[in-house]
């Protein structure tokens, strides 16, 4: 039952607004990965400026399974917020729902949830300025912007990874010389991208660029491309982490990439969570501070979008790879 339909919810977080400490889940799409790790940072540091109490949690691999034992864990803590970023944006729903209905707040950041099961999503970058930014760099890459380029993406059903590769699809049309020649799925696990980067490159012999729209793929497909002595030859590009892949940038694998900042998406999320639990309305078109960050408006979707994703290349990665 959805809250409000005739239950009255039971409340965890009554009296938030007179101060009292808030509890916030921030759940991983899994534990380990640097990425989600610069967000916990980020969460820890907006944590700090409002007086909240941090739980970072997550499954060990990135399922949906996995992620709703996880909830359940934080329902029974009886936490005041939950921000999530999903493995599935339908198999959680349930379970988010039963959070809501206990006077838990609920929002997604990074990959979405679906409607039914959040208060709102917290998008690091808007898909279609994402597409656009990877498809550039495909562009940029290749010889003479042209040749084949192939996409290393994580599960089939993973929210964000779908919308970027439509929104990169629907901006190759810009960059004629390219040809698409498939996706794969890595499932973000490294052995498996570095599996599927190699079958790829054994399949198209004449491969120009790999692109990974996941940062667990991008250092696989690159040490991928480096073992199968294709430095050079192939190019990856996408989305990662500069302290994963600087020595790829030096080498020339990876010669540039973008993403944005994940402390400052940890940092936001935190945010949007805090203000929800103290009772903020996300209505369309209510901006809603990010603290350090800077606003941002949600739309009547519930949906709202930070920024356009950095480029990172020989330039600044140094630089970048100390902080995430």
């Amino acid at each position: 039952m959805i809250a409000g339909c005739g239950e009255r919810p039971q409340t965890s977080n009554e009296g938030n607004g007179s101060g009292d400490k808030l509890r916030i889940g921030i759940v991983a799409k899994n534990l380990g990965s640097g990425f989600f790790d610069a967000v916990h940072k980020g969460a820890d540091e907006a944590a700090a400026t409002l007086g909240a109490e941090i739980i970072f949690t997550g499954p060990t691999t990135p399922t949906a399974e996995g992620q709703i034992e996880t909830l359940n864990a934080l329902i029974a803590q009886r936490v005041d917020a939950i921000a999530i970023s999903a493995n599935d944006p339908d198999a959680v729903v349930p379970t988010l729902q039963r959070a809501m209905q206990r006077g838990i707040k609920v929002i997604s950041y990074d990959s979405a949830v679906a409607k039914a099961g959040r208060a709102v999503h917290l998008a690091p970058s808007s898909d279609e300025l994402i597409g656009q930014t990877v498809a550039q760099l495909a562009s940029e890459l290749a010889p003479e912007g042209k040749g084949k380029i192939a996409v290393v993406s994580a599960t089939p059903t993973s929210t964000n990874q779908n919308s970027w590769l439509a929104q990169m699809k629907q901006a190759l049309p810009q960059y004629p010389g390219l040809q698409f020649a498939g996706v794969v799925y890595g499932d973000d696990v490294a052995d498996k991208s570095y599996r599927e980067t190699v079958a790829l490159v054994k399949q198209h012999p004449d491969l120009a660029v790999v692109v990974s729209l996941s940062s667990v793929g991008i250092v696989a497909a690159a040490k991928a491309i480096e073992d199968q002595g294709l430095t050079g030859k192939v190019k990856v590009t996408g989305l990662g982490l500069p302290s994963e892949l600087v020595g790829y940038v030096r080498k020339g694998v990876v010669p540039k990439f973008a993403i944005w900042n994940p402390i400052d998406l940890g940092y936001a999320a935190t945010q949007v969570a805090a203000q929800l639990a103290r009772d903020a309305k996300p209505e369309d078109g209510n901006e809603i501070s990010l603290g350090r960050v800077g606003a941002v408006t949600f739309d009547a979707d519930g949906v709202g979008a930070m920024a356009k994703p950095f480029i990172y290349d020989q330039s600044n990665v140094e630089q970048f790879a100390a902080i995430f």
